[in-house]
């Protein structure tokens, strides 16, 4: 019997990280399925307080290394270590923080997984420092990833490869799957006047924008809640900023929550909203889209795919507080609106399965090996 395909992946985080989110849950949703299916994948990710340094994940090896900033050089080591070992028959870099650049030391093939990169958002995300490190080091993804194969999550993201310098013909993309919810729902049951936010609490991921829109249509809507599930650095100032507001009596943090609460709260929600300036694609977009809510989102790269204009929800300019304003009242106001949206978000989430991006990453993986 052939001996089976062992994986080396590169992702700063695994799941049980504190500030795990859409990538890592993409890396394990994918090779959790590859496990399954006979593939060893091991991650090689960061150490955070009380964690294991070796624990199975969901299938997958998960080894834990040190903690940033010491990681990314520690795992540039064990890379470079274990591929001339012969010990991996292939290296998934994923690009979504701080690149590896693996091609430039690694003695195996590899194959990038790219789910957004920053640029210049890098400076709203985390201190100077860092954000330049993060800035320099993304310039050299064009060199590092020359001649190597991308599979990345959207159009916007494979764009945003192509016009830093890379081989569009290199570069695939598979969009993301979604866990189906348990929870059944009815798409024509109007819903609370209850606005809903689902996601990392970052900077980049302008929650704000939100919270002063909400502020606008307080007056008309008297009854409005706002409810902002995820975790983050930028919890502090929103919560001041909801205090600053006068929305501090209508607006709930919730923290993390399991995917059961979180598809009951999305699914009690007239709509969901997402201001972020960028995002690979926008998997917040079609969970709540399968829990029949319709989204408000940033005109922004990755979300103007997950989001289908004027169908699914609508899209307003990056930091348009008013338009944000609007296109939210429509919905609150306007039950033929919101019941043909909901029935439309509701069809459009059927078609992302993750059995078909799994598939996508094994033939990306099965090519990438045997490349000269």
């Amino acid at each position: 019997m052939p001996r089976p395909c062992r994986v080396l992946i590169l992702n700063e985080r695994d799941p049980r990280h504190p500030a795990a989110g859409g990538a890592e849950l993409h890396v394990f949703e994918i090779f959790s399925r590859l496990a399954a299916r006979g593939y060893q994948p091991e991650v090689l990710c960061e150490r955070f307080a009380g964690a294991r340094e070796h624990e199975i994940v969901d299938g997958v090896a998960v080894r834990r290394l040190a903690r940033v900033p010491a990681y990314y050089p520690a795992a540039a080591r064990a890379c470079n270590k274990i591929t001339e070992a012969g010990e991996t028959d292939i290296v998934v870099e994923c690009l979504n923080k701080m690149p590896y650049l693996s091609s430039l030391y690694s003695h195996a093939p590899v194959l990038g997984l790219s789910h957004h990169l920053f640029g210049t958002t890098a400076f709203q995300q985390v201190s100077w420092p860092v954000a330049a490190a993060v800035w320099v080091a993304e310039r050299a993804i064009p060199r590092a990833f020359r001649d190597r194969p991308i599979i990345t999550i959207s159009e916007s993201s494979r764009q945003d490869l192509i016009d830093r310098g890379l081989s569009g013909d290199r570069i695939q993309v598979s969009l993301c799957g979604i866990r189906r919810p348990e929870l059944a729902v009815d798409p024509d049951v109007l819903r609370p006047p209850r606005v809903v936010y689902l996601g990392r609490l970052a900077h980049y991921k302008r929650v704000d924008v939100l919270l002063r829109a909400a502020a606008v249509l307080r007056p008309r809507f008297p009854e409005l809640e706002i409810v902002i599930i995820g975790r983050g650095p930028a919890q502090p100032r929103l919560e001041q900023l909801a205090r600053e507001i006068g929305l501090e009596d209508c607006t709930r943090f919730t923290g993390f929550v399991d995917d059961d609460e979180r598809d009951r709260l999305v699914a009690g929600s007239r709509v969901c909203v997402c201001p972020s300036e960028k995002e690979g694609w926008g998997l917040t977009v079609i969970e709540s889209n399968a829990v029949a809510t319709p989204v408000v989102a940033a005109d922004a790269p990755g979300l103007r795919e997950s989001v289908r204009e004027g169908e699914t929800g609508f899209l307003v300019p990056v930091g348009d507080t008013e338009g944000f304003a609007r296109r939210i009242g429509e919905l609150l106001e306007d039950d033929t609106l919101a019941r043909r949206m909901a029935r439309t978000a509701l069809e459009w989430s059927n078609q992302f399965d993750w059995e078909r991006a799994a598939d996508d990453m094994a033939g990306a993986i099965e090519r990438a090996r045997v490349e000269p």
